[in-house]
C-alpha cells in the first residue's frame, strides 16, 4: 500500500506541470478550494454557451493540448494572473472532463497526495445512460480510502443536472469505473448501447475506455480520443484478447488493491502499453501523435 500511495504522489509523463511548476507553490491544499482553482481556469468546451457566452471556434486546438506542462502554458496566455485570482470565462482554457481530472491530479501530486485520474462513465448526465467521463481518485488519509471527485462540476453544472450528491466524494454507482463497465456489459447486466457519448457508443467504446483507465493507472492519462493497440481492433473475437480484457476488468473494477498485478500486466502487454506513439482522432481523421515531443 506504502509503495503503490508514493507511486501515485509522484508526478507522471502527462501530469507534469514541468517550466510552470512554480504555480502550484503555495495553493491551497484543501479538496473544495484546489476544485474551485481547477475551474477558475478551465471551461468544459460543451457547456460554454450555458456561461452565456459564445464558443470560439478559433481556440478548439486547446482541446489537442495533451500534457499538464502545455495546458499551463496556454492558461498564462490567456490570462498571465496567478491561479487563485478570478479568470473571466472568456479567458479560461478549453477542456473537458479529462482535463480537469488531470490537472486536479497534478496539483494533488505537487502537494505528495496520492491521486489517480479515472476513465470510465457518469450515470448522472442522462436518464438510463452511462456518459463517457473521467473523475479524480485520491487517498483520503482521514478517511482511510480512496474517494472520487469530480472536478468539472461546478454550481451552475450541479444546478442544471440536478446532482444529488457530493462532487467532492461521487458515489461508485453514479461513477462506474470503465472495468466494472467492461464487467456490467459482458455479464448482460446492462445494454452496452448504454455506455458511450452523443452516437458512440456499445463494446468497443467500453473496451476504449477500460485501455484508457489502465494507461492512466500506469501514469498516462491520454485524450480521450488516443487510440492505440488493442483500442484499434476492429473485431473482438479473439478468445485470448477477451480473457485479458476480462482480467484487466477484475483488477481495475474499483479502488484496484491489486495495481502491482496491474502495472506488471500493462508493462508486458503491448495490446495494452503506451511507447512513444499513438493515433489520435482529430476533426474525422487518425492522426499519428509523437508522445515524446508532447
Amino acid at each position: 500500500m506504502e509503495a503503490m500511495h508514493t507511486y501515485f504522489s509522484q508526478q507522471g509523463q502527462i501530469s507534469n506541470p514541468g517550466k510552470y511548476e512554480t504555480l502550484f507553490d503555495n495553493l491551497p491544499t484543501g479538496i473544495p478550494e484546489l476544485v474551485k482553482i481547477v475551474q477558475n481556469i478551465t471551461i468544459h468546451v460543451f457547456w460554454v454557451e450555458k456561461y452565456g457566452i459564445q464558443i470560439s471556434p478559433t481556440r478548439t486546438e486547446e482541446l489537442q493540448l495533451r500534457t499538464i506542462e502545455r495546458r499551463l502554458e496556454q492558461t498564462l496566455i490567456l490570462d498571465s494572473r496567478p491561479l487563485t485570482d478570478d479568470h473571466p470565462i472568456e479567458k479560461k482554457l478549453y477542456g473537458n472532463c479529462r482535463d480537469h481530472s488531470v490537472l486536479l491530479v497534478s496539483m494533488l501530486r505537487h502537494q505528495g497526495v496520492p491521486a489517480r485520474a479515472r476513465c470510465g462513465f457518469g450515470a448522472y448526465f442522462m436518464p438510463n445512460h452511462f456518459e463517457d467521463h473521467w473523475v479524480v481518485e485520491y487517498w483520503n488519509k482521514s478517511l482511510n480510502r480512496w474517494v472520487f471527485v469530480d472536478a468539472q462540476l461546478d454550481e451552475l453544472q450541479c444546478g442544471k443536472l440536478k446532482i444529488n450528491f457530493d462532487p467532492l466524494d461521487v458515489p461508485r454507482d453514479q461513477f462506474v469505473v470503465a472495468g466494472k463497465a467492461w464487467q456490467m456489459c459482458r455479464s448482460g447486466e446492462q445494454d452496452p448501447k448504454q455506455f458511450g457519448i452523443f452516437e458512440m457508443n456499445g463494446l468497443g467504446f467500453v473496451r476504449g475506455n477500460l485501455v484508457r483507465d489502465v494507461a492512466s493507472l500506469n501514469k498516462m492519462e491520454m485524450l480521450p480520443w488516443d487510440c492505440w493497440g488493442i483500442i484499434l481492433k476492429e473485431q473482438m473475437d479473439q478468445a485470448e484478447d477477451l480473457i485479458m480484457l476480462d482480467e484487466i476488468a477484475v483488477l481495475t473494477e474499483n479502488d484496484v488493491p491489486a495495481f502491482n498485478q496491474l502495472e506488471d500486466l500493462y508493462q508486458r502487454d503491448s495490446r495494452l502499453r503506451l511507447d512513444d506513439t499513438c493515433l489520435s482522432y482529430i476533426n474525422g481523421t487518425m492522426v499519428p501523435v509523437n508522445l515524446a515531443t508532447q
